[in-house]
């Protein structure tokens, strides 16, 4: 009996010990309770940042989030924002799937909210239709443990995150409807600047960071009134609005969203309200219906590659490039054999009578031609069209990179490889059997990030030199691989081309 009851008291003292040992901040809204993780980094996941978006406040700007007593456990990540399984790398440790979604997770090393670090958003890519901040790769622990506060945030996706509509629209104080994801990512970082210093981070020191649909959020938040004078800093990893895939103007959003609703069986905005979440998703199943960031007049007030061009983008520090394989050079020849004859048959389908333009452009071994046409227009160009206004007009520094490392058993440095590597996560991965080289890659690639959030400058000790990349032809670039290097640009005559055929 004396045994049992000395094993009660004990295990009482052991969970009274654990609570104790609980890391707590104080945001706004109220108390938190973390977890302490072995590393020695505080993890917090699913702080509410805005209230949620469900209901009357479906399609509607982000909400100040409700306040709470006590202490709210923070240990476990919050629902997903609603979304179909669309890609098969995303792996998830939310909590379900829901409508009511708008939480961030926060990693600091801090040891008490007297420091002041430096900080990183991370906005995660799916392109505006899925993901979320509880993918392992974005984890933020191992940035944490770089002396870094490191957050991820959940915004709005696909016809919840980017619906427009003329009736929403006419509601709207703004006149304006869609890129409701864009202002949920704004209200975070409104949330950081309120809240930060909680958690040891300094609000005036925020980098924004992201990948794919992240890096043109990136370039959104940029030019985002909403998010002025809350950026120190940006990274964007392949994607920007100014290339390809440029935001259509409110009008065609509206017709686009008025022929969605319509199939939808809603002939009115009350009608698309009254649909369940589960509805709505399974609405956009149906019609194949994509939904992405619009030049709304408001969030993005005209079109982003005029804003940048006029030095109207947040005037910081840039660190961006992107992947080789971004494309694949099926996606030019289809299933044509990679000949001369045959890719100069698919340029003429491509490009009509600017098919010798191309040609002269993309010349070389075909694959490699193919292959980098591919990804120049999905995401190069677009990404290169970011770097370079932002180096003609901000008068701020800006890092370039091209990223060549294959994944362990692939072709190539397919779309979103880098991130494991950038973030120090590749131990999150169990598919890959990575190598000593990976991990030295990932190092140093982290180091590189780090120092950019820290400093502005991604160069420091150890580390090759990474030269700043200038406006026009023979930029400079850092060549991340094993080994990486610092390079001069070969690909001008890529983007000269691509500049004919931009349609913005």
């Amino acid at each position: 009996m004396k045994k049992a009851g000395l094993l009660l008291v004990s295990s009482s003292l052991l969970a009274l010990s654990a609570h104790a040992a609980a890391p707590r901040a104080t945001t706004a809204n109220g108390i938190v309770d973390g977890v302490q993780e072995a590393s020695g980094v505080k993890s917090f996941k699913g702080i509410p940042f805005a209230a949620p978006p469900v209901g009357a406040l479906r399609w509607k700007a982000p909400q100040a989030a409700a306040s709470w007593k006590g202490v709210r456990k923070a240990d476990h990540f919050a629902a997903r924002c609603m979304q179909l399984p669309l890609f098969d790398d995303m792996v998830f440790r939310s909590d379900g799937v829901s409508e009511d979604c708008l939480y961030l997770n926060v990693w600091t090393p801090v040891r008490s909210d007297k420091e002041k670090l430096p900080v990183v958003v991370y906005f995660y890519g799916g392109g505006f239709a899925a993901g979320d901040g509880s993918e392992p790769r974005y984890d933020g622990e191992s940035m944490a443990s770089k002396g870094i506060v490191t957050l991820t945030v959940n915004y709005r996706l696909n016809v919840f995150g980017f619906l427009a509509h003329p009736e929403l629209t006419k509601e709207s104080p703004n006149r304006a409807s869609g890129n409701y994801g864009l202002m949920d990512q704004a209200a975070a970082l409104q949330w950081v600047r309120k809240n930060i210093a909680a958690f040891g981070g300094d609000p005036a020191r925020v980098t924004i960071a992201g990948e794919s649909a992240g890096s043109f959020s990136v370039s959104a938040q940029m030019i985002n009134p909403q998010a002025k004078g809350l950026i120190a800093g940006a990274i964007g990893e392949s994607g920007s609005l100014l290339g390809h895939m440029a935001p259509a103007p409110l009008n065609v959003g509206e017709q686009i969203g008025a022929g969605f609703a319509r199939s939808a069986g809603a002939s009115t905005l009350a009608e698309l309200r009254a649909l369940t979440a589960q509805q709505l998703l399974d609405a956009t199943k149906k019609t194949g219906a994509w939904f992405s960031a619009i030049q709304d007049g408001y969030v993005i007030p005209r079109p982003p590659v005029a804003m940048y061009a006029a030095g109207e983008q947040a005037r910081v520090p840039l660190l961006a490039g992107w992947n080789a394989y971004e494309g694949h050079y099926k996606q030019v020849l289809g299933n044509n054999a990679p000949t001369a004859e045959n890719f100069s048959a698919a340029l003429k389908k491509l490009y009509g009578d600017q098919a010798d333009a191309a040609q002269q452009a993309y010349s070389g071994d075909v694959k490699q031609a193919a292959t980098e046409l591919a990804s120049d227009r999905f995401i190069g160009f677009g990404t290169w069209k970011w770097i370079d206004s932002h180096a003609r007009s901000s008068g701020k520094p800006v890092y370039r990179y091209y990223y060549t490392r294959p994944r362990p058993g692939q072709e190539g440095a397919n779309h979103s490889v880098e991130i494991e590597y950038a973030m120090g996560n590749l131990a999150t991965n169990k598919v890959y059997a990575w190598t000593d080289d990976d991990r030295a890659l990932s190092t140093q690639m982290q180091g590189y990030f780090a120092n950019f959030i820290k400093t502005g400058n991604p160069n420091g000790a150890g580390l090759p030199e990474w030269p700043q990349a200038s406006a026009g032809g023979a930029s400079r670039l850092m060549k991340l691989d094993v080994p990486s290097a610092a390079i001069t640009a070969t690909d001008d005559a890529h983007y000269k081309f691509q500049e004919t055929q931009v349609k913005n």
